[in-house]
């Protein structure tokens, strides 16, 4: 049996190139599905352990690169084709694709087990019969639900001679699993299919080999089989104007000109084990700050970064999975703990395309504490219950003179429980504490008033952090989230040691999605920045501020997002004879 069957081979190429076009066209997938570096964990629970993927989730760009998973060199075992009728071979292969493709309107593909299923072949021929005889015994013909192929036309040859490749390579693994166990007359039925059907079998295989060829272009040419580039373009044009002075007392105009600038950021990515992910990430930008503006953080947007458009390392992080349920992170620059946590406003937390303010973007009581450099864990007991952990530090984490270093400078202790209240609502629940050396106290975030950033004129200072933060979806257009934040903060210095402070923060939003457009957000957000008060030994807030924001993001395409928006701050700085501060802003996001 063996001896006639490799007989058979060496007799008839056709059959040897159509066994390989089989083993090839249904085991290795298209370009396209292939990816260079695979940087996420296989399972996802309920209670997310935080990807926080490119540049802030934000879109991702893939590297592709495909494999040859038939093991040998598929070009030099496929019968010649000529190639250069180009409209001809189009058609077939669009006939072909047809069949061939994983999923044809939604339909999954199905096992036929009996050719009589297969309603649009004509039973009148005989290879009708000669297949039937092959699916009924080896159960090889792959088919659809309803019964049919789906071809342009009922059963054409193309779509037969694919059932045909499924079926050589279900029995050519049963001749080397078995050693045996196919018939002499269906080796003589198969012959004589594949000699009748030789030219679209020998079509598939032109189609291999230009797979080949496009797999050995993407080889010689990517960017790196362990790194993946991903990249973001911001070009802002701002303007932020009131009346005629500062808000902060200096007696100077407010800078009231309308700018035009931008922020740019490269990220590698790279993976060492197809689950771990090291983070590099290049920024350069102009963005100002309009604190400086107006005199008041409030103002300051969401995104500005301001280095002169030189090129610095801004992002230093690496995470790998421990087991089934534990994520270990390590942050060497610019690591935060929403990086690895759930700040729980998914549609306005990117500083690319979220909030246009530094404000609306998260809980400034526990997410904004002065860190640059730590580790954490993100822990899973459940599918509705998480638990993430961490210790940071500021930037002085790198410096060993005293009152800096990782445990005697500024740090920032922190954890938070992550509750999945079915699949519409989610909730976290933070805590943290943090601890300043005199003159980096900054309780606020820089989103505050003065005296909420440092209540104590710039003693050593601690405070025990408290947040409370979720996300509510009506349906599958409506989100409603919010959060509040206090920050009791105590002097631990100088002649105000023992006083106290309390920082108090709110903010709601609501966003509607698929506004006008698919992809497309209407979103209103406001609240109240920071604000000091039962401050021991000095001046507190008396009046409260409340800034209020709008804006529309609306996708040109899937790479490029156009986002209008305004946003007002009442009583600047918690000071009613303050006047309103206006920010309005255009930014264009570029992704690649």
């Amino acid at each position: 049996m063996s001896k006639f069957f490799w007989n058979t081979l060496k007799v008839s190429p056709a059959l040897l190139g159509a066994i390989f076009a089989a083993s090839s066209a249904y085991a290795t997938p298209s370009v396209s599905d292939q990816k260079a570096v695979t940087v996420e964990n296989t399972t996802e629970p309920s209670v997310k352990l935080p990807e926080n993927t490119v540049l802030e989730e934000d879109f991702v760009s893939q590297s592709n690169q495909p494999q040859n998973n038939a093991g040998f060199d598929l070009a030099q075992q496929m019968p010649v084709v000529d190639s250069t009728d180009g409209n001809a071979n189009s058609e077939v292969l669009e006939q072909i694709e047809l069949y061939n493709s994983n999923e044809i309107n939604g339909d999954p593909l199905g096992q036929v087990t009996n050719i009589n299923q297969l309603r649009d072949v004509s039973p009148g021929d005989w290879a009708y019969e000669a297949l039937r005889s092959l699916v009924e015994r080896y159960n090889c013909i792959v088919g659809y639900p309803d019964g049919t192929y789906r071809g342009q036309s009922p059963t054409t040859r193309y779509e037969f001679a694919a059932g045909l490749n499924s079926c050589l390579d279900q029995i050519v693994r049963i001749i080397e699993q078995q050693g045996g166990g196919v018939s002499r007359e269906d080796l003589e039925t198969l012959q004589r299919l594949v000699q009748e059907f030789e030219a679209e079998l020998a079509t598939l295989g032109t189609r291999v080999d230009n797979l080949e060829g496009r797999v050995s272009f993407l080889e010689d040419h990517q960017f790196s089989t362990t790194t993946k580039l991903n990249g973001e373009v911001i070009f802002s044009v701002a303007s932020a104007f009131g009346e005629d002075t500062k808000v902060d007392g200096s007696g100077e105009d407010v800078d009231d000109n309308v700018t035009l600038s931008n922020r740019v950021r490269l990220n590698l990515d790279s993976s060492f084990t197809g689950k771990d992910r090291l983070r590099v990430r290049l920024e350069s930008g102009n963005i100002t700050r309009f604190d400086r503006a107006t005199g008041t953080d409030m103002a300051r947007l969401g995104y500005d970064a301001n280095n002169g458009n030189d090129i610095e390392i801004n992002d230093l992080i690496y995470r790998t999975p421990v087991g089934d349920n534990l994520r270990f992170w390590i942050g060497a620059s610019g690591f935060e703990f929403e990086d690895m946590a759930d700040v729980y406003n998914p549609l306005l937390e990117s500083s690319g395309t979220g909030a246009l303010s530094r404000f609306n973007r998260r809980n400034p009581a526990v997410y904004r504490n002065g860190s640059d450099m730590g580790a954490g864990l993100n822990i899973k007991f459940s599918d509705s219950l998480g638990l993430d952990v961490a210790y940071l530090t500021s930037s002085n984490g790198s410096d060993p003179s005293d009152k800096n270093g990782l445990f005697d400078g500024t740090y920032t202790a922190l954890a938070q429980l992550n509750l999945g209240l079915g699949e519409a609502l989610g909730l976290g629940l933070t805590y943290a504490y943090s601890y300043y050396p005199g003159g980096e106290v900054d309780f606020s975030g820089s989103v505050g008033s003065p005296l909420a950033e440092d209540p104590f004129d710039g003693v050593a200072a601690s405070a025990h952090r408290f947040g409370v933060q979720g996300d509510l979806k009506l349906g599958s257009k409506v989100s409603l989230g919010g959060w509040g934040g206090l920050v009791l903060a105590e002097a631990e210095a100088g002649a105000r040691e023992g006083d106290n402070a309390d920082i108090w923060n709110w903010e709601a939003r609501v966003a509607f999605s698929d506004f006008g457009k698919e992809g497309a957000v209407l979103a209103f957000a406001g609240g109240q920045p920071p604000k000091a008060t039962n401050v021991d030994g000095g001046p507190e807030d008396e009046d409260t501020s409340y800034l209020v924001e709008a804006l529309y993001k609306f996708p040109i395409t899937d790479n490029i997002l156009l986002t209008p928006g305004a946003y007002v701050i009442f009583n600047p700085n918690h000071d009613d004879g303050n006047d309103e501060i206006w920010v309005g802003v255009l930014r264009t996001t570029f992704k690649f």
